[in-house]
């Protein structure tokens, strides 16, 4: 453990060397987490666990105008964790906001085929209309990501914009220590550089749009230098008695993402420039999506019992399939889990309580040290942990004072029929 901790501050030293210090702690927020002492264990080894934490308050003006105060514990943009899925939340941002650059014939519910062109690429190829929520479509790809955090969904999106435009458009809106380079396959840095073409289609099987294979000409400059965790990793079956490098993979700090839920959230709050170009109606699809639960939102995929309630609201739930929804509580998330980190970045909206707030966080259960040998304590501390902290702040928003009660009408839109 000894061995963990010195590492752990090496890696935390070296990412803070490339460029600013950790931000200040809140006051207020040091002093809430430690009102709780299920937390404690997390709390008193913070190098071990690597915890970042953004909590931010919304109080509304007389006009439900809202206002944003941000509270940080132990924030570094620079320390880098794996974002894992977090990444589809951009994508799926991005992706909706591309449909608009093209004819107006092609739209989310529009039949999609992916074709192959190039090493690591696989196809989906077109397939008549049968069972509609089985389609092959920007919107299904969407959903999937969303309700129960499908891969394969993401690849398809991530292959529709090719890897320039993400990063490109990431960058344009004030992006930029963000950088999404890969699919979620064992694909090398070459071949994630390239991306299929793909095509829309009418019903009949008609082609609506064709869209090229792309490669991006260089890979994006990874925004953190040499980045590695982890005393050893696991290959197959051998085990490497070296650092995991993740220089070249996925990064998005947890300010980026916060402000991308708080974006597809309050579109109105962020200057114009700053957030991609929706539509109502793509807002309205994103706030119904990424607050469902698998059963609730009457996707056909996801009826089998696996996806119970609580399959991606770490945060105050803590992923139990026991759990049962909160009366009057919804939680509007993407969460990630990959090599050891896990992550919760959310909003919280009480119609009982008549409180709202967004709370993100981040920390890495790795005992032992070994990447990918599936041996994490998510269940044993992780997990618990975050469902202890969005309890926390639950419990806390319900008696914060305000002077104005939020009408929280948006976020309690009637969920789709069976």
């Amino acid at each position: 453990m000894k061995f963990l901790h010195l590492l752990c501050a090496l890696l935390l030293a070296a990412a803070t060397a490339h460029g600013q210090s950790p931000a200040p702690d809140s006051p207020l927020l040091d002093s809430l987490l430690h009102t709780n002492p299920a937390l404690a264990r997390v709390l008193a080894h913070p190098a071990t666990y690597q915890l970042q934490i953004i909590y931010t308050q919304i109080n509304r003006d007389a006009r439900n105008v809202p206002h944003f105060i941000q509270h940080t514990y132990h924030l570094n943009p620079r320390q880098y964790f794996n974002p894992a899925s977090l990444v589809k939340l951009p994508v799926a941002l991005l992706a909706l906001e591309k449909l608009h650059t093209l004819p107006p014939s092609v739209s989310r519910s529009t039949l999609m085929s992916t074709s192959a062109a190039g090493r690591c690429q696989t196809p989906v190829p077109f397939a008549a209309p049968v069972d509609s929520d089985r389609q092959a479509t920007i919107g299904n790809y969407i959903k999937r990501m969303l309700l129960v955090s499908d891969n394969l969904a993401y690849n398809r999106l991530y292959e529709f914009l090719g890897q320039k435009t993400i990063n490109d458009r990431l960058q344009q809106l004030g992006y930029s220590g963000s950088r999404i380079v890969r699919r979620f396959a064992p694909c090398d840095t070459a071949a994630n550089r390239s991306t299929n073409p793909v095509a829309f289609h009418m019903a009949t099987g008609d082609t609506l749009y064709k869209q090229p294979a792309q490669t991006n000409p260089r890979t994006p400059t990874p925004p953190l230098g040499p980045v590695y965790a982890g005393r050893a990793y696991k290959s197959g079956d051998r085990i490497i008695h070296r650092p995991y490098d993740f220089t070249t993979a996925n990064n998005l700090p947890l300010p980026d993402i916060t402000t991308l839920l708080q974006t597809a959230l309050f579109p109105e709050a962020m200057p114009a420039a700053q957030r991609p170009q929706l539509t109502p109606a793509d807002q309205a699809f994103l706030l119904q999506y990424l607050h469902l639960t698998p059963h609730a939102s009457h996707f056909t995929l996801y009826t089998p019992s696996k996806f119970f309630d609580a399959y991606k609201k770490y945060l105050y739930y803590g992923r139990r399939p026991e759990a049962k929804p909160q009366s009057g509580l919804r939680i509007f998330n993407i969460v990630g889990m990959s090599h050891g980190y896990l992550a919760d970045v959310a909003y919280f909206a009480d119609s009982l309580h008549q409180s709202e707030f967004l709370l993100s966080a981040v920390l890495y259960v790795n005992q032992n040290g070994v990447i990918n040998d599936a041996t994490y304590e998510y269940d044993t501390v992780g997990l618990p942990f975050l469902a202890q902290l969005g309890q926390l702040f639950y419990q806390y928003e319900a008696r914060r004072p305000r002077p104005f009660a939020p009408n929280l009408a948006l976020f309690f839109q009637p969920d789709p029929k069976p």
